[in-house]
């Protein structure tokens, strides 16, 4: 009995000096340090991304959980400085002008749809803010209006000359974005713009023009896309004001709105018919197919457009009936421009809940079917190949002036494909741009969740070690929500 003691007592104290052994060989922890990048002063400038605009509403919460912000708290142990933000209100989102609401609030899921949470906002434009914010991110900026004189002015903002969010933190009527910033004398900065030179072309279903070839941007109107030279001299002007002092900075490019879920969740064919319903339907067009036909007999349409834009419907899920601007003209002629959807068109997230609806509660007028679908609620494929082009324009702009100014560079078009294409893993977790239950992206399918917004500032955290040979550390993404509940404190 003792000799067995003895043993065990000898495995017991061999055991221990292995698990002794192991801690000291593990690998020490590298510590945190800066690199070659100054990070006492950081400011970050951009759009809504960076101030945290989350379920379609701007909310306290949401910019606390701000790329940027993040990236401000990875820093302090780098020596990074204090970070100050334009705080809303409330965590009920939305904004009040002269106490009228002139902005909604926050979604959240209610376990069947999304909502608005309950309340009216309480973030008044006119309660200006004093003091300096580092973070700059604008919701709803382009890249010119950062340099746009009177773009915090609050006169404006009743007439869309201004922007809301501005007016309430810009140091004056007349400043710039880019000068409230530069006056700060950041040490480091982000920049992330340009989203919004496409993304409100886009979402608004194409409503707006491709202004490539239009040097002016103050002709421009709210949903038109960016001229990429105008983009590419603006975005130097801006690169070249923040690094004049000898700041360094980081820069993302800009991913396709493909890889949205804005534009991924309703498909192009959402409309199951039985046979009675896809004759009925059939009957309906027939008029319309036979006027096709008659255009290509007087040659005046080539049977290839004619045969895409007959419409025929059958038993099982069909394409809806859309509305398309770049087809052949033959209003002359009493022929409208319809055509059913493909799979090259994006049909945006809020006509999930119009298409299959009635127009006046008649039953035989049925959005997307017997009445086709504005131009708003359809990106089109030609629409789609212009959002692409003008894209991957600014986004040769921003490598190149990143390459040129020797700043990091973060290319957010590959993670964003991934994301849309098998999704990211991290731990035992994945997160994807499946709309609601991916956790990339927050409820109004365009800027991300807390969850998405701690991916983006880890891959702006790659880039900057990469290029300034820091050490800063990841955020653990399990730690950040992928949707915020009703009621938040």
């Amino acid at each position: 009995m003792k000799k067995n003691i003895k043993m065990l007592l000898l495995v017991s104290l061999t055991f221990m000096a292995a698990c002794n052994n192991d801690d000291n060989n593990a690998p020490e922890e590298v510590p945190v340090t800066p690199g070659s990048a100054v990070l006492t002063k950081y400011v970050a400038l951009g759009d809504s991304f960076a101030a945290g605009y989350s379920d379609n509403a701007l909310f306290k919460k949401g910019q606390e959980n701000s790329y940027v912000n993040i990236l401000a708290q990875q820093f302090v142990a780098a020596g990074g400085g204090a970070f100050t933000q334009p705080l809303m209100n409330d965590n009920i989102g939305g904004l009040l002008l002269g106490g009228n609401v002139v902005a909604g609030t926050r979604l959240y899921f209610n376990g069947q749809a999304p909502v608005n949470v309950s309340g009216k906002p309480t973030t008044e434009i006119t309660s200006h803010l004093t003091g300096t914010f580092n973070n700059m991110g604008v919701p709803g900026a382009k890249s010119y209006h950062l340099v746009a004189p009177g773009y915090g002015n609050v006169a404006g903002v009743a007439t869309g000359a201004a922007n809301p969010y501005f007016a309430r933190f810009s140091s004056s009527a007349t400043t710039t974005v880019l000068a409230d910033a530069v006056a700060q004398a950041p040490t480091f900065f982000s920049l992330f713009i340009g989203g919004n030179d496409v993304l409100s072309y886009a979402t608004s279903g194409g409503i707006g023009k491709d202004q490539t070839g239009n040097m002016n941007p103050a002709t421009y109107g709210s949903n038109d896309i960016t001229d990429p030279t105008v983009f590419k001299t603006i975005y130097s002007n801006l690169v070249t004001a923040l690094t004049a002092n000898g700041a360094k900075g980081v820069v993302a490019n800009l991913p396709y709105i493909t890889t949205l879920p804005y534009f991924t969740t309703v498909p192009y064919n959402p409309a199951p018919l039985t046979a009675a319903l896809a004759t009925q339907l059939n009957a309906g067009y027939a008029a319309y197919n036979g006027g096709l036909q008659q255009m290509v007999e007087k040659k005046l349409l080539s049977a290839d457009e004619a045969a895409r834009r007959t419409i025929n419907f059958k038993t099982g899920n069909n394409a809806v009936v859309v509305v398309d601007s770049y087809l052949t003209n033959l209003s002359a002629y009493g022929i409208p421009s319809y055509r059913q959807a493909t799979k090259e068109d994006l049909v945006v997230l809020s006509a999930r809940t119009f298409i299959g609806t009635t127009v006046g509660g008649d039953p035989t007028k049925v959005n997307g079917l017997s009445v086709p679908l504005a131009d708003n609620w359809v990106l089109t494929k030609d629409e789609v190949n212009e959002v692409k082009k003008a894209t991957d324009a600014y986004n040769i702009a921003i490598k190149a002036i990143a390459d040129e100014k020797g700043l990091a560079f973060v290319n957010t078009v590959s993670t964003m494909t991934q994301l849309s294409s098998g999704g990211v893993r991290f731990g035992n977790f994945v997160m994807s741009s499946t709309y609601v239950t991916g956790g990339a992206f927050s409820l109004d399918g365009v800027h991300p969740s807390a969850r998405g917004y701690g991916l983006i500032a880890n891959i702006f955290i790659d880039a900057i070690n990469e290029k300034y040979g820091s050490t800063l550390r990841h955020v653990d993404l399990a730690q950040y929500p992928i949707q915020y509940p009703a009621t938040l404190p």
